[in-house]
């Protein structure tokens, strides 16, 4: 089962939490034992898996990417978002989560979030459930 999760983001960079609405494909798959593959196609942004209850942890991580891999550089990519390129290959775009009893195994603390480094935009992100 493939499936479709849209995502609205609204700052140039930020770390949305889509753990809900994962659990929620999850949930109408059916499917109670397998693996959820989490896939974002896009150049710009991508996947992590963090801490979802303090949100300074999000902010930390954006902070330390942007010291890392400016906005504003000596970028040769003409179109102005190099740095976003830079930052979703160091995110990466796909994480996968084992699913046990109809839900994903995540950590106490965790979350899974889409990762925007080249925002505002109306993105998506790919589930894709599979038994095992």
């Amino acid at each position: 089962m493939l499936k479709t999760i849209e995502v609205v983001t609204h700052k140039h960079q930020e770390f949305v939490d889509i753990t809900g609405k994962v659990q929620e494909v999850v949930r109408e798959s059916g499917i109670t034992e397998g693996v959820a593959y989490i896939y974002c196609p896009h150049t710009t942004a991508g996947i992590c898996v963090n801490e979802n209850y303090d949100p300074t942890v999000a902010e930390d991580i954006l902070n330390k990417l942007e010291e890392l891999v400016p906005v504003a550089g000596a970028y040769r990519h003409a179109e102005g978002n190099a740095a976003a390129h830079i930052k979703s290959c160091l995110v990466g775009v796909c994480h996968p989560l084992l699913v046990s009893g109809g839900k994903i195994v995540l950590g106490t603390w965790q979350g899974v979030f889409f990762c925007e480094f080249d925002g505002p935009r109306r993105r998506k992100v790919l589930v894709k459930i599979v038994a095992g």
